[in-house]
Formats: structure tokens, sequence, C-alpha cells
């Protein structure tokens, strides 16, 4: 399985904020931020962090890619 969170970064750009400002309103630690930078899955609380902290949808930040077969 893989994890996409490219929505993410477009919405940073469309607010104007960078992920170090992402890590600090939301509160989440550096390492959990190289695990989102690297497409890789995070906790659900730290999901619903960034969501909160963004007035967001979890749809409106990442996106699930099934492996191929």
């Amino acid at each position: 399985m893989a994890w996409s969170y490219n929505k993410l970064w477009k919405l940073l750009i469309d607010k104007d904020m960078n992920k170090v400002a992402l890590r600090d309103g939301a509160g989440f630690t550096p390492s959990t931020l190289s695990k989102l930078s690297n497409n890789k899955p995070v906790s659900m609380n730290i999901l619903a962090k960034i969501c909160d902290f963004l007035e967001c949808n979890i749809g409106d930040i990442v996106d699930y890619i099934p492996s191929k077969k």
C-alpha cells in the first residue's frame, strides 16, 4: 500500500505556508514531517491534527494508492 500527501503540499502552497509552519501549527515532530515528506504512513491522530489546523477534511490532504497486483 502507498500513501500520497501531494494534496497536502498543494494545500500548503495555496495557503502560502511552509512545512515548518505546518509542523509547528499542528504540533507534531520533525520525524513525522519527514514521514509525510516521504509518503510514509502516519497515525490518524497526526492526520486529525493537520486537518484541525488547516480546517480541512482528510480527503483534502491524503490519497491512498493501492498496490498493483
